[in-house]
């Protein structure tokens, strides 16, 4: 019990740091919450500093989510502990301890996640989100149309139980952030990129 409360613990805070506001301060002399959306995630990096900043905040944000799925298998060594380790970090990027609660919108993290657990989901999650992006330039509704199948897909690839219920969790977490953004998209006020 005690190595599953050190995965959570240190997933989370993993998680919890701020990627995208640290590399935007650090190397761009940008603070990605005055600018654009105030979000500090990859998508608001590629909007306010270009291509490449939105790519490695993209990767730094998924990095977070494969640590907390490392830390669960290296504490512990479970499929539960991987998954809880990973949902931790999406948490941790969503609701930043350092942040007062605030963070990104944990698609990147959850990405991560994902391709530490589910090659094959990876691969189709992210060719259809590149697709739908490339076809209509709206980053929400990509990410929101591949969080709502990721679940499904792991359901037709027939994964464990537990990484079935993590897709449903992760897959919630990303709809719920993007809640502004399906509102925008409904009216037709959603910013493209």
């Amino acid at each position: 019990m005690a190595d599953y409360l050190l995965t959570c613990v240190l997933a989370y805070l993993v998680g919890s740091v701020p990627s995208g506001l640290i590399l935007g301060k650090l190397f761009w002399h940008t603070d990605l919450r005055e600018h654009g959306s105030h979000n500090i995630g990859a998508t608001n990096a590629w909007r306010t500093l270009g291509k490449v900043p939105g790519i490695i905040v993209f990767v730094a944000d998924s990095l977070k989510g494969q640590a907390g799925v490392l830390l669960g298998l290296s504490l512990v060594g479970t499929p539960l502990a991987a998954v809880v380790g990973g949902l931790l970090a999406i948490i941790g990027h969503s609701f930043s301890i350092f942040l007062r609660f605030h963070g990104g919108k944990g698609v990147a993290t959850s990405l991560g996640v994902l391709t530490m657990l589910m090659g094959n989901v990876t691969i189709v999650v992210f060719v259809l989100w590149f697709t739908i992006v490339y076809i209509t330039r709206y980053v929400s509704l990509g990410s929101v149309v591949a969080g709502f199948l990721t679940p499904v897909l792991a359901a037709f690839f027939s994964y464990p139980m537990e990484y079935i219920v993590f897709t449903v969790i992760a897959a919630f977490l990303v709809i719920v952030r993007h809640r502004e953004n399906i509102k925008r998209l409904m009216n037709g006020t959603e910013n493209k990129v």
